[in-house]
C-alpha cells in the first residue's frame, strides 16, 4: 500500500523536520519536534483539514531536538511509540540533553515499544523496512517504505551532508558504514527525507554527497 507524506520542516530552535505519514484515515507521527503553539497548529489543522488519526509515534532516534513534542503529542493521541532500544537513554536524559543547549525541560514519561534492527514494522495497515543506521546517535533507525519510493532517515543522511558525530555514541567510520549498506543499496530513485533541510535522492547522494560518495 502506498502512503501519503507530508513534512512539517524547521520546527523549533534546531529547524528540525517532523513527518506525517497517513492514509487519509490513519495517521503515524515521525519524529515529533513541535515546541510551540504556532507548530502544533499546524499539525493540528492538518488532521483536522484531512480527518486524519494518529495510531502511533515513530522516532528514527531521540536527540532533544527529535523529542520536544513527544510528552504533549503523547497527551493529544494517547498511542504507542516505536524506537530503538538503544536510543532509550536519551528519552532519560532529555531533561540534561535540554540543559546542553540552554534551555529547561521536563522528564518525558513514555514507556515505548521497541523496534530491533532490520525489521518489518508492522503498525496497523502500515510497513516500513526499519533499517539500523547508527553512527549519529545510537540505535538510530531510518525507515523505507518501498511501494512510495522514499525513506525517512533522521539525521543520518542529509542533502549534501551526513549527521554529525561529534556527540555522545557518535561514530563516523560506523555511520559512513551504515550509510553505504543500508541507504545506498537502495534504488537510486529512492527520495531521501532527512530530519534537517531539503529532501533528496538516493542516487544524488551517492554521486554528490560531500562526506559518504559511492566508491
Amino acid at each position: 500500500m502506498e502512503l501519503n507524506l507530508e513534512i512539517f520542516d524547521g520546527l523549533n530552535p534546531f529547524k528540525e523536520n517532523a513527518y506525517l505519514v497517513h492514509d487519509y484515515q490513519k495517521a503515524h507521527l515521525f519524529d515529533p519536534g513541535f515546541s510551540n503553539d504556532s507548530e502544533w497548529e499546524l499539525l493540528l489543522q492538518n488532521l483536522d483539514t484531512n480527518q486524519l488519526e494518529v495510531e502511533a509515534i515513530v522516532l528514527t532516534h531521540a536527540h532533544v531536538d527529535h523529542i520536544m513534542g513527544l510528552q504533549k503529542a503523547m497527551q493529544l493521541f494517547s498511542v504507542p511509540v516505536y524506537m530503538h532500544k538503544d536510543s532509550f537513554i536519551f528519552i532519560e536524559q532529555y531533561p540534561q540533553q535540554a540543559t546542553m543547549f540552554g534551555f529547561r525541560a521536563e522528564p518525558i514519561k513514555v514507556d515505548p515499544h521497541f523496534i530491533d534492527a532490520s525489521w518489518t514494522l508492522q503498525i496497523g495497515s502500515f510497513q516500513y523496512d526499519a533499517r539500523n543506521t547508527p553512527g549519529h546517535s545510537p540505535g538510530h533507525l531510518s525507515f523505507y517504505h518501498k511501494p512510495g519510493g522514499w525513506v525517512i532517515v533522521g539525521d543520518a543522511l542529509f542533502a549534501g551532508s551526513i549527521g554529525r558525530t561529534d556527540l555522545y555514541g557518535g561514530d563516523f567510520e560506523q555511520l559512513e558504514e551504515n550509510i553505504r549498506k543500508k541507504l545506498y543499496t537502495l534504488p537510486d530513485e529512492t527520495v531521501v527525507w532527512p530530519g534537517h533541510g531539503p529532501h533528496t535522492t538516493i542516487g544524488f547522494e551517492k554521486e554528490n554527497n560531500a562526506f559518504v560518495k559511492q566508491r
